[in-house]
């Protein structure tokens, strides 16, 4: 669920917090500090990956960051690790549910003082404040809820330009941009659109956001919002059919669009295309859709990084050739392993004066964009006093075609558009 006006430059560096008496560092430059020793035999840098992989959505729809972070640890510890020191990964399942999250944050943080968090990927994000509070980076994580726009030392995988204070966005308020319906209003001439939402609390904001978003782009838009627990895709099947709906998006998981996809087949709903969001862009799509042969070639999927099928640029090849023996593959897994990546290069900055949570977070937080090699369209961070109006935004696209897979649809760093940024409450 990208929000692209979260994505801008960054808070600049410091290192040094003046006091009437001098200055003094930090007190997180002093935790975790590095041992010189010699190459090979050092301690290893230890960090945690957090993921509801057991949660009410399903055992494998948060696994995905947790699977590529993993797979680029594990290689570059075959590799010899960072200056010499192994990268150790700590795990820990919330099971989607507040209490674990805030277990798993104390785990990992109080007990086994890992040096950062990377690619979190959580139902419910409780223990977010206590993240910050503690100073630890998180980073790379997935922008379920609003902590990425709400809290420092949070760093999610799209970047933000929120003040980032303790409250989320601006006063409450978050911001999306619009170039995904400017996308298919331009190229594909579409003019009807019907969102697809849970009721639930994340999928409903992001459904409002995606309404209000085809408004400002003068689509009429068809709204449908089935129950969570018994949804009834049936119904919001032959209702979007009813209405002409010539584009679909939603923002429900991997198996409601299955569910919904089969429903429209059922009822014959023909669409330009059935759009889907990030964590539903995975090689599973022929067992998923199995059912719904006519939706499964409509499906498109939009995002900010580069289309893990597209194996001709090298460092998806890389992602792929160090996941070859995963029974799957997505897009999710390939931002897990751009953020393990993000960790890795802010940890080699740090390596000459010590990996502690204070100098990756420095990093982190030192105003450049970041793209993992070309992976991700260029993330930054910046604590804009007020919200952007408009924005230049830029999104990778990828078709569905049987026998090919995801195909991409141009340069995702050229497919860019100045569009409004709308404002929404989480």
């Amino acid at each position: 669920m990208r929000r692209t006006a979260a994505g801008a430059a960054v808070a600049c560096l410091v290192l040094l917090l003046g006091t009437a008496c001098g200055s003094r560092l930090p007190e997180s430059d002093f935790e975790n500090r590095a041992t010189p020793t010699s190459r090979g035999t050092a301690d290893p840098i230890r960090v945690g990956v957090i993921s509801s992989a057991t949660s009410p959505v399903g055992g494998s729809a948060f696994t995905g960051p947790r699977d590529g972070a993993k797979a680029y640890f594990d290689r570059l510890n075959a590799r010899g690790g960072i200056d010499g020191r192994r990268v150790e990964v700590r795990l820990c399942d919330d099971g989607g549910s507040g209490v674990g999250n805030n277990e798993c944050v104390h785990r990992l943080i109080d007990e086994d003082k890992v040096v950062a968090l990377v690619a979190t990927t959580a139902l419910d994000y409780a223990g977010a404040s206590r993240v910050s509070h503690a100073r630890v980076p998180d980073i790379g994580g997935q922008p379920i809820g609003p902590a990425y726009d709400t809290y420092p030392h949070l760093y999610g995988i799209y970047g933000s330009l929120a003040p980032r204070d303790g409250t989320p966005g601006w006063d409450g308020e978050l911001y999306g941009g619009t170039e995904v319906y400017r996308y298919f209003k331009r190229v594909h001439g579409a003019r009807t659109a019907a969102v697809v939402s849970y009721n639930q609390s994340a999928s409903a904001a992001y459904a409002r956001l995606v309404t209000q978003g085809l408004r400002a782009e003068g689509y009429r838009v068809v709204t449908e919002q089935v129950d969570f627990a018994l949804p009834n895709f049936r119904a919001a099947a032959a209702d979007l059919k009813e209405q002409g709906a010539d584009l679909v998006f939603d923002a429900i998981d991997t198996h409601g669009n299955a569910q919904l996809c089969k429903a429209m087949d059922d009822v014959g709903a023909q669409v330009t295309a059935k759009v889907t969001n990030v964590q539903n862009w995975t090689s599973s799509v022929p067992e998923d859709y199995k059912d719904a042969p006519r939706c499964r070639n409509a499906l498109w999927a939009t995002g900010s990084s580069r289309d893990y099928e597209d194996v001709g640029d090298p460092a998806v090849r890389e992602f792929r050739d160090a996941t070859a023996g995963l029974k799957t593959h997505s897009q999710w897994q390939l931002e897990g392993w751009a953020a393990a990546r993000w960790f890795t290069d802010a940890a080699r900055a740090c390596a000459r004066a010590g990996v502690t949570r204070g100098c990756v977070d420095a990093f982190m937080d030192r105003g450049e964009p970041y793209t993992a090699g070309g992976l991700l369209i260029p993330v930054t961070y910046e604590r804009a006093a007020n919200p952007p109006r408009t924005r230049r935004a830029c999104l990778s696209v990828a078709r569905w075609r049987d026998g090919r897979g995801w195909v991409s649809q141009g340069d995702m760093n050229a497919t860019c558009f100045d569009v409004p940024q709308i404002a929404y409450r989480p």
